[in-house]
């Protein structure tokens, strides 16, 4: 397989796909990950654990959608170009 810029792309569309189907209570709270670990004080600076769990919540809320279109968009240049 070549390196290319579309094996990137799909690479990043790849990840993304993992990051948005995590399911919070059959999966990130198991691993200790929940809602509930990642809420800090007022004024805390969050910790990185934290900022990854907004980052996944971010990517689920926001991505569902457009996610949809460009996977729809990828297995079509999949089956048109092989």
């Amino acid at each position: 397989m070549a390196f290319t810029l579309y094996a990137l792309i799909q690479t990043a569309i790849l990840f993304t796909n993992a990051v948005a189907v995590l399911h919070e209570e059959r999966f990130l709270s198991k691993i200790g990950w929940g809602a509930e670990q990642g809420i800090g004080g007022f004024g805390d600076e969050p910790g990185i654990k934290a900022q990854l769990l907004n980052l996944i919540r971010s990517v689920r809320t926001v991505m569902r959608v457009p996610l949809i279109a460009v996977n729809s968009v990828c297995i079509v240049l999949l089956l048109l170009f092989g």
